[in-house]
């Protein structure tokens, strides 16, 4: 049985009317807003669609800042290398100059203090920073300089200049992501743009009989070679040549050691892990807690330099007046350098192109995705005000209707 009281009609009338003021606030929160879904229970499938393509936006939005980051720094790495390209073809003019006979040795060693002002500006260059005051060329140590000049004197020169330089750095880079998934590098390690030849490690230890001890690992330019347990030195040697390491090996026909030898132009970097001793057995690694490259063994020989070897290579020829090396090994040792930075600008230009190509796309793809979302979550401004019209207008008819047929109570009457 429904039983019906005197209030029951202005009850119904009250309820009625906060359900229109609850739906004119909704709506008026979704025209403020400019959205359609406040709640996620509002359009949960719409909801949860969105919620993932804010999410890829934001990422991608990510992915444009660090492509423009990384260009940055490819363009300021890309000025060092062109000065020092620049550096590089001076001293070569200076070389063939020095080689020709017509010259005085006067006149050698005034291109010997040329090329000695040109080498310190080398150094500066290989020690170059970006804005954020982060070193180019010093791997991932770039609070450092990667390179430091060791001053002595040199017979010819006035005072003490350089007589080497050697690299502080490491060979680890700097990473990016600039898509889902997909890294590049950030940087060079400076061993490898200011690097002349390929490296050689002569070992001076017979290794005909050797075997590996206990499963050790080395390292060989970052990469982990694993190697077991009654490993012979032909076990070794194919391990690694079978990495991805830039290096070969191969046995010494006259000694019987191991000799090391890179594939490209760049300094090595050998290491026993951790427990290891395997490099240390074979003569090529030091003793000691030496970290890489000064931890080649003295009694292993050592061949290949750096771009700074060559200059001042030439230099002391030219002070020594000594044309046929300048003209030979040293203009050779020249030409290798400034191959090596060519090739290392050549592969910068070309990671600067990918960085570019998927800037483009990024760019394209980030609108998409917003009009993608849009679609799901924006409001229909001319639906949405011609619902809150009616809305409005059935609200106000609907309290005249009551006003006109509600009962008066005794509280009208006291009024």
């Amino acid at each position: 049985m429904y039983r019906i009281s005197t209030h029951l009609t202005n009850n119904d009338m009250q309820f009625a009317a906060r359900r229109r003021e609850f739906d004119l606030n909704q709506l008026q929160n979704k025209m403020a807003s400019q959205t359609r879904i406040q709640n996620l229970r509002d359009d949960p499938l719409a909801a949860a669609h969105s919620t993932r393509y804010q999410s890829y936006q934001t990422r991608l939005e990510r992915f444009r800042d660090n492509i423009e980051y990384a260009q940055d720094n490819y363009r300021i790495s890309e000025t060092y290398m062109k000065q020092t390209v620049d550096i590089m073809q001076r001293i070569r003019e200076l070389a063939v100059q020095g080689a020709n006979g017509t010259y005085t040795t006067s006149d050698r060693q005034k291109m010997a203090t040329e090329v000695n002002e040109l080498l310190n500006e080398l150094v500066q260059l290989a020690n170059g920073r970006n804005g954020d005051g982060n070193s180019m060329f010093a791997g991932t140590k770039t609070n450092a300089e990667p390179f430091r000049a060791v001053r002595g004197d040199v017979q010819g020169a006035n005072g003490q200049i350089i007589t080497d330089v050697q690299y502080l750095g490491n060979i680890e880079q700097n990473r990016t992501e600039i898509a889902e998934g997909s890294f590049i590098e950030m940087n060079f390690p400076g061993n490898e743009v200011f690097w002349a030849e390929n490296q050689q490690v002569f070992s001076t230890t017979d290794a005909t009989g050797y075997q590996v001890q206990q499963d050790s690992t080395i390292r060989v330019d970052g990469v982990d070679i694993r190697l077991t347990q009654g490993d012979n030195i032909h076990a070794v040697i194919s391990k690694i040549n079978d990495s991805e390491a830039a290096v070969q090996a191969r046995l010494d026909p006259v000694q019987s050691s191991l000799v090391l030898e890179t594939t490209s132009p760049h300094q090595m970097w050998l290491q026993d892990a951790e427990g290891s001793t395997v490099l240390q057995d074979l003569g090529v690694l030091a003793d000691g807690d030496n970290p890489p490259p000064q931890n080649i063994a003295a009694s292993a020989d050592a061949f290949g330099g750096s771009v700074f070897d060559m200059v001042i290579n030439l230099r002391d020829r030219l002070y020594e007046g000594d044309t046929i090396d300048i003209g030979g090994s040293a203009l050779r040792g020249i030409d290798d350098g400034l191959n090596n930075v060519l090739s290392n600008l050549a592969s910068l230009g070309a990671k600067d192109t990918r960085l570019q190509t998927v800037f483009t796309r990024t760019e394209r793809e980030i609108p998409q995705v917003a009009e993608m979302n849009s679609k799901e979550v924006d409001l229909d401004m001319t639906r949405a005000i011609t619902d809150l019209r009616m809305l409005e207008y059935t609200h106000q008819a609907s309290l005249s209707t009551a006003g006109r047929i509600l009962q008066r109570t005794l509280l009208d009457f006291l009024r």
